[in-house]
């Protein structure tokens, strides 16, 4: 298949990109963000088109001159990439927050690297703090994959003696990320914060997880950890400090913590709820006066794990399912052959199946078969749909149960947003219409990175507004609840 170039400024990135592959397919990684959903309606992810051609259609025109935009702009969500092109990243300039306004904060002098480091993936951002403009962005599979792919795996190989490696190769590998950023900018850093969830925090911080892999399950050493870059390896200078935000719980880390403050959950007098679906399902329900968080089992099935053709939201996955009268259309990152599907489009095909009476209420094949083809050789198992039920019911049980604590209905919570590698494929209709989230479609925001962004909002706050969130947070454990395996059955129904 024909392929073409993509520079992006002023990362000075180049990427190589299928022919007609979405913009959105390959911007995504790099931690721009596409508050509306792709939907066009916020132009926060528009590039403009420094070099090439980016043809628009009817309907991405009048997208573009409803918001007002001269003829260079293009909204990443609605282009094409058919030639080589060069694009200058005009949300790099700005932070865009979850309800799609601009972070408004203090200019500092210096510069900034804000690190969100993932089981999976590990993403930098160099920041200008007089002005919030990221200035190089760096990405990269987490090296610790080689002792698993889940968090599970990574703590038992801490527990079989490999705890001191992975420690080494997580700083190393930072720290060569940060010197690659630092070589195209040749600046004084003044600070680098971090934000990971829990066992990604101990791990980095060489700190015993042993607590997290027994009964209770309970660490008492979540708090923020401070180093120099010496003491992690690392050759550059920092003027500061280095610092690992603090875990809230033993399961919900400073990734979670970085997310309330990137939505402002914290802040608002109506109750709100934050559902990252990644490796731990982390949920948050509260508002300014109190929060309550938790931790599921929903993430392995929505990253792919335990679905037969499952994989991350990477070139070659099925991002989304759609039904054009009984045909079934898939969309596919990177505009190739599909290898497999992620999180959003295992959502998209069960709705659909579901819609079609292909499979029936407590998820079983209506056929009697034990799989149903997708599209290709691409097919879906009965024990991929029972994997699904599983993560569907730890969200919708997890939700209800928050609410209960805070001693309001679901009805009470006005805005949810969705964070995680693949939110901004998801189908907020499927994701309703199979109650996941029981709340309607209108209520549900899809976001993408909210553990970046609120690292970066990091970069330009003090302690103090975290210790208030931590103050009025409680963690609580779902097994725990009376009515958790009653609740959880009865969400498991399709």
């Amino acid at each position: 298949m024909k392929k073409h170039t993509i520079r992006l400024h002023p990362l000075g990135k180049e990427l190589l990109a299928n022919d007609q592959t979405l913009l959105i397919d390959v911007l995504h990684e790099f931690g721009i963000e596409f508050p509306c959903g792709g939907n066009g309606t916020c132009g926060k992810c528009k590039v403009r088109l420094l070099d090439g051609e980016i043809k628009t259609t009817d309907v991405h025109h009048r997208k573009i001159e409803q918001l007002g935009l001269s003829p260079e702009w293009r909204l990443a969500c609605f282009s094409q990439c058919t030639s080589d092109i060069t694009l200058e990243i005009e949300q790099f300039n700005h932070l865009i927050l979850a309800d799609e306004s601009e972070f408004d904060f203090v200019p500092q002098k210096g510069f900034g690297v804000a690190v969100d480091l993932g089981t999976t993936t590990v993403v930098a951002q160099l920041i200008e703090l007089s002005s919030a403009r990221v200035l190089s962005v760096e990405t990269m599979l987490n090296p610790q994959v080689k002792f698993g792919g889940d968090l599970i795996s990574r703590i038992q190989a801490c527990l079989d003696g490999y705890a001191s490696e992975m420690t080494r190769i997580i700083r190393s590998a930072i720290g060569t990320m940060i010197e690659l950023m630092l070589k195209k900018h040749e600046v004084d850093l003044q600070k680098v914060v971090l934000v990971g969830n829990t066992a990604m925090q101990l791990i980095f911080c060489n700190c015993d997880v042993s607590p997290l892999a027994m009964y209770p399950f309970h660490s008492d050493n979540l708090g923020m950890k401070t180093f120099n870059p010496e003491e992690l390896g690392w050759k550059f200078q920092v003027v500061e400090k280095v610092q690992f935000y603090p875990s809230i719980g033993s399961f919900v880390g400073s990734d979670i913590l970085a997310g309330i403050v990137a939505t402002g959950l914290h802040y608002k007098e109506n109750y709100t709820a934050l559902i990252d679906l990644g490796t731990n399902g982390e949920i948050v329900v509260g508002n300014r006066k109190q929060i309550v968080c938790a931790s599921t089992a929903a993430g392995p099935a929505f990253e792919g794990a335990n679905i037969s053709m499952g994989m991350r939201a990477v070139t070659g996955a099925i991002s989304s399912f759609s039904l054009d009268l009984e045909n079934i259309e898939v969309h596919v990152i990177g505009n190739t052959s599909p290898k497999g599907i992620c999180g959003s489009a295992l959502i998209d095909a069960v709705a659909i199946l579901r819609r079609l009476d292909k499979i029936g209420l407590f998820g079983e094949i209506n056929s009697g078969e034990n799989h149903i083809k997708l599209t290709g050789k691409i097919i879906l198992t009965q024990k991929d749909i029972n994997e699904f039920q599983l993560a569907k019911a730890a969200i919708a049980a997890g939700l209800t149960i928050l609410a209960h604590k805070l001693s309001i209905s679901l009805s009470d919570i006005q805005q949810v947003f969705i964070a995680g590698g693949f939110g901004n494929y998801i189908n907020l209709e499927h994701v309703s219409e199979l109650g996941m989230i029981e709340l309607p479609e209108e209520r549900i925001y899809k976001m993408g990175n909210t553990a970046l962004i609120g690292a970066k909002m990091f970069l330009f706050s003090d302690e103090k507004i975290i210790n208030e969130i931590l103050a009025k947070t409680r963690h609580i454990n779902l097994e725990g609840d009376p009515n958790f395996q009653d609740i959880y059955v009865d969400k498991m129904l399709l």
